[in-house]
């Protein structure tokens, strides 16, 4: 297992069809491989973003027909780089509900998918500017923790709302995880108030490398979503953080020997204690 890694996030504001979302994001991938990058981060709704129903039915394809995932997996291979498809909106397949799959992709220098995961917290939430989402209306949440297989060790595969879970990604970090994607298109107001303070607070509570490529900007269908991609070190430390929700390409290289490091200064992942419920 190699213990440095040359990282890229890619920040996107997707438009609302995939071979639109392939166009948008394929030449900051290439900028992100010619920059050296390995292994090379997207965000939530990477494919497309569409909220408005009619729109985005019509835009919604199987995960072996979507045009933006075949386009990625090619790409790869091309380029010879590690992919995570931070989600692709796709169609879930699951008997009987015809809503979509939320999906993060891990892509290996082959083209291969080596690793899925269909995003477990799905966001529905009332906010307080007067914006309402129901994602369980159009997404069907998935059924399990996933942790995928790299060169450079573990990486727990998590997306957008389930950073608001700890337990999830203690749980990833007990599996092995030396990373965690936390690919988000993270809506503006909470973005604003809470992005990064729970993504440090994410690192520190596992001691790994929290990789986080977002969504930034107005898009199509009105949605508002904050950008400022961070990648943060396993002691809390923010490594690489974009200053702005523009599309474009955030760097870093990695030493994942820190994450032992971080471990022995802080092993609370092995003190796990049950407790009486509150009374």
């Amino acid at each position: 297992m190699s213990e440095r890694l040359e990282v890229a996030l890619i920040q996107t504001r997707t438009p609302a069809t995939a071979a639109a979302g392939l166009a948008h994001v394929e030449p900051l991938i290439r900028q992100a491989a010619a920059g050296g990058a390995q292994l090379i981060l997207t965000p939530e709704g990477t494919n497309f973003l569409e909220q408005r129903r009619a729109l985005r039915d019509a835009a919604l394809s199987s995960e072996d027909a979507d045009a933006a995932v075949l386009g990625l997996r090619a790409l790869a291979a091309e380029l010879g780089v590690w992919l995570l498809i931070g989600s692709a909106i796709v169609r879930s397949s699951a008997p009987g509900d015809a809503r979509a799959a939320n999906r993060s992709l891990l892509i290996d220098p082959t083209g291969a998918v080596t690793a899925r995961y269909d995003k477990l917290h799905v966001f529905d939430v009332d906010l307080a500017n007067g914006e309402t989402y129901r994602e369980s209306a159009s997404v069907r949440p998935g059924e399990a923790a996933r942790l995928a297989d790299t060169p450079w060790g573990g990486l727990g595969l998590t997306i957008c709302y389930d950073v608001r879970f700890p337990h999830l990604h203690r749980q990833l970090a007990q599996a092995g995880a030396a990373m965690i994607a936390v690919p988000a298109a993270f809506t503006r107001p909470t973005g604003e108030a809470h992005w990064e303070t729970l993504l440090r607070a994410r690192a520190i509570e596992t001691g790994a490398f929290v990789l986080a490529p977002a969504q930034g900007g107005t898009h199509e269908d009105g949605r508002q979503t904050w950008g400022r991609s961070l990648i943060v070190g396993p002691w809390g430390e923010v490594i690489a953080r974009a200053d702005h929700d523009e599309p474009g390409v955030l760097h870093a290289a990695l030493d994942l020997s820190a994450v032992d490091r971080a471990r022995a200064s802080i092993p609370a992942l092995r003190h796990d204690r049950e407790f009486d419920p509150p009374q």
